[in-house]
This record gives C-alpha cells, sequence and structure tokens, in this order.
C-alpha cells in the first residue's frame, strides 16, 4: 500500500485513509436509497437499479483510486438523475431506454475527450482565483444540502428557504450531532466525522428517526441490473442531442468542479493549478458513466462528499479504494447501510462546509476582474444547487469582465471556447 499509493509522500497512513474512505461512503450512502426511488419513477425496477448504483459506484471508485491515486468517490449524481426521470422520460415523453441511450453516448464522448486531453484542458483553462472559489462553492454548496437533509432547512413560499422546526424531530438530532461531532474535532479526535455519523445514527434510535423494521436483517440478496436496455432510433434527432448535450455539460463541469475543489481542499493540487493524474481522473468517470448506463442507471460522475473523507485526512486512492470496499458490501448489506438516516450524516456535510472555506484567503478581492467571477461562482453553487452553474457564472463574468476592461491578454483561447458552449447550453 505504501509503495503503490504513496502514503509516506502525501504525509498519510493507511489507517487515516481508512477511515477516510469509509466516512465519504457514509456521507454519500443515500445515493443507494434515493437514485432508486427518483429512476424508478420512469418505470425502471427499483431493485434492479440498487444494484446498477452500488456496482458503478464500485467500478468507477475503484477506478478513481487504481487509475489516478485520488481521495475522491464516484456515484451516480443527483440532479442528473432527476433530469433523467423527470423531464427527458416524464416531462418530455421519451423512454426511459431512450434516456439510457443519451447517458450511454456521452459517456463514449467522454472517454474520447479524456484519452486526447480535451477536459484535461478545460480544467487547465479555469483562472485560478476560480478554482479557489470553486473550493469554497462547494463548500457552501455541501452545507446547504447537509442542512437540507437534516430538515434544517426547509421550503419556504415565502422566501423559497427558512428555517425548519429545531426543537424536535431530525432537526433537532442533526443538532445534537453537529453538537457531538463539533466537540470530537475541538479535541482532535481521529476519525472524528465518522464517530460523530455513528453516534448520531445510535442517538436516533429513541428518537424514531434511525427505524428498525420488524424481521430486519442486515443481509439481502441483490437483484439483477438491467442490462444494454438501449434505444438507438432517435439517435441523430435534434431532440436527443439536447438531451445527450444537457448530461455532457452538466457532468463536465460538476466532475471538474468537484476534482477542483476536493484537490484544493487536500492540499495536492499543484501551485500553477494542476490536478496530479487529472487524465485518469476523468478517465474513470467516463468509464463509470458508460459502465452505469449499461447497467441501467444515470450518469455517474465525482462526488462532493468527498471532501468530507478529505477532512478526516484522506490524501490517496487508498481512501477512494476504501469506499469502494464499501459500496462492494452494499451490494449484500443494503439493509445497514440503508439504516443511517440524512439526519446523521448532515452534521458531516455542514462541518466539511467549514472545511472548504480556507481557500477564500488566496483569492485576489482587490482586482474586481477578479473578484466578481470568483465571488458569483461562490455563490451561485448552493443557490443555482449546481455545481456546473457556478462555474457558469464565473466563467462568463471572467470573460466579459476582463474583455471590457481592456484586458484580453488575461483570457486564454481555451477559455474563450469553453465560454461559448456556456452560452450554447443555456441557449438550447
Amino acid at each position: 500500500m505504501e509503495q503503490f499509493f504513496k502514503l509516506k509522500q502525501h504525509g498519510t497512513t493507511a489507517r487515516i485513509e481508512i477511515m477516510a474512505g469509509i466516512t465519504t461512503f457514509m456521507t454519500m450512502a443515500y445515493i443507494l436509497a434515493v437514485n432508486p426511488g427518483i429512476l424508478s419513477a420512469t418505470g425502471m425496477p427499483a431493485g434492479g437499479i440498487f444494484t446498477a448504483t452500488a456496482v458503478s459506484s464500485l467500478i468507477a471508485t475503484l477506478l478513481m483510486a487504481l487509475l489516478a491515486n485520488l481521495p475522491v468517490a464516484l456515484a451516480p449524481g443527483m440532479g442528473l438523475n432527476a433530469f433523467f426521470a423527470f423531464t427527458v422520460v416524464l416531462g418530455m415523453g421519451y423512454s426511459w431506454q431512450l434516456a439510457l441511450t443519451a447517458v450511454f453516448v456521452e459517456g463514449i464522448i467522454f472517454i474520447i475527450m479524456s484519452l486526447f486531453n480535451i477536459r484535461e484542458a478545460i480544467v487547465k483553462s479555469i483562472p485560478q482565483n476560480i478554482k479557489n472559489a470553486v473550493a469554497v462553492g462547494i463548500g457552501l454548496f455541501i452545507a446547504f444540502i447537509g442542512m437540507q437533509n437534516a430538515g434544517l432547512i426547509v421550503n419556504n413560499d415565502a422566501t423559497l428557504v427558512g428555517l425548519g422546526d429545531i426543537t424536535k424531530g431530525t432537526a433537532l438530532l442533526a443538532i445534537i450531532g453537529l453538537v457531538i461531532t463539533g466537540v470530537l474535532l475541538a479535541f482532535k479526535v481521529k476519525g472524528a466525522l465518522l464517530i460523530g455519523i455513528l453516534a448520531t445514527t445510535v442517538i436516533g434510535i429513541p428518537f424514531g428517526i434511525t427505524t428498525i423494521p420488524k424481521g430486519w436483517s442486515p443481509v439481502s440478496m441483490p437483484e439483477a441490473p438491467i442490462f444494454w436496455q438501449f434505444d438507438f432510433s432517435k439517435l441523430f434527432s435534434l431532440d436527443f442531442f439536447v438531451v445527450f448535450f444537457t448530461f455532457l455539460f452538466v457532468d463536465i463541469f460538476d466532475t471538474i468542479g468537484t476534482l477542483v475543489g476536493v484537490t484544493t481542499q487536500a492540499g495536492i493540487i499543484g501551485k500553477d493549478g494542476t490536478i496530479p493524474k487529472v487524465k485518469e481522473a476523468l478517465l474513470s468517470d467516463a468509464v463509470g458513466t458508460v459502465v452505469g448506463a449499461m447497467l441501467g442507471t444515470s450518469t455517474v460522475t465525482s462526488y462532493v462528499e468527498s471532501a468530507a473523507g478529505v477532512a478526516e485526512g484522506g490524501r490517496t486512492g487508498l481512501t477512494s479504494l476504501t469506499t469502494a470496499f464499501m459500496f462492494g458490501l452494499a451490494i449484500f448489506l443494503s439493509p445497514l447501510f440503508l439504516l443511517v438516516p440524512g439526519a446523521a450524516t448532515a452534521p458531516a456535510l455542514i462541518l466539511v462546509g467549514l472545511f472548504m472555506m480556507t481557500p477564500i484567503k488566496d483569492i485576489n478581492l482587490k482586482d474586481f476582474t477578479e473578484a466578481i467571477p470568483a465571488f458569483l461562482t461562490i455563490i451561485m453553487m448552493p443557490l443555482a444547487y449546481s455545481i456546473a452553474e457556478g462555474l457558469v457564472f464565473g466563467i462568463l463574468s471572467y470573460i466579459f469582465l476582463k474583455a471590457l476592461t481592456g484586458k484580453l491578454k488575461d483570457i486564454p483561447i481555451v477559455t474563450w471556447v469553453v465560454g461559448f458552449f456556456f452560452i450554447l447550453k443555456h441557449l438550447l
């Protein structure tokens, strides 16, 4: 493990990496329950979707560990699964087979883009100030997700969002978990986030939030996933292109944003803004998407929850390898992992938001052609509920501000190209 993952070089140990990998898994295990719930609305079998979710996550995360040696986990992306089910199938009226075809073709294009370093060039085109802003924006985004999962922040018709009832239920449990985890962090306890998740899950039993059904068994046999259920009949239609391009766009910039944010937080991004083995990381994502489509699930992408493992000290692919192993266990132990409520993982996600604020000190706030794009990147991620849209506002404002203030030399050619596709995406 030392030789393969270079643990000493990264200032970590096998124990730290394994704890970090388990923490990452615990914060993203909700996808095993949520993804089947969303995609089954299209008529796809929920049991098969669960297996496809676990297997595609395992394969993609394993590739990230072995090829890229990065502490980043992958799974079918939230938002993309909702677009798949509610927009493409239920909204536009296409079959789920056609939607899977769009995901499959997108994955093939991803692989080609990764092999020819196109996605790597896109990563390099993002200005350094915006890369720092991405980490901060993802931190706010992931904290917001945690607060939503716990019911601390709820829908409010008058103000869009508001404070939930913090005197009872999931919100109160999350606050208790936040205090426990905060105290553990203050005492510098190793594995504080994971211990906090487990303690909050146990406390949730008398609250009636962590529920153990009658006749419960931690072991269950998985259902077979659907396989190769594609429909290529509308491959060259305009509507198919719009669906395919949307999947492609969101996945590219969600993945790039996550990789930039997590590696920045981990302190393993280069001084020139380069991500180590970014080509292999992007290829792992692309292969995961193709495998996921073949098994019957929506686009597989890098997860912002990986930042929870990084906060626990994860710095290498051993963190990802551990998370992949946990997804393997989940295939047969799904009832055990699904006991953990959202309120128990919420404190970890909220505190990860704090940890990811660090790069804000490196943002140039004196030059407004740098500060405004960075600010828009940060604020739009949680408010638009999208890493990709945060990058859209950041990059486009950077281009316009630099161009209109006579600083054209600051804009690389690839950044112009990326900006063009941002505009094209919204026009489509």
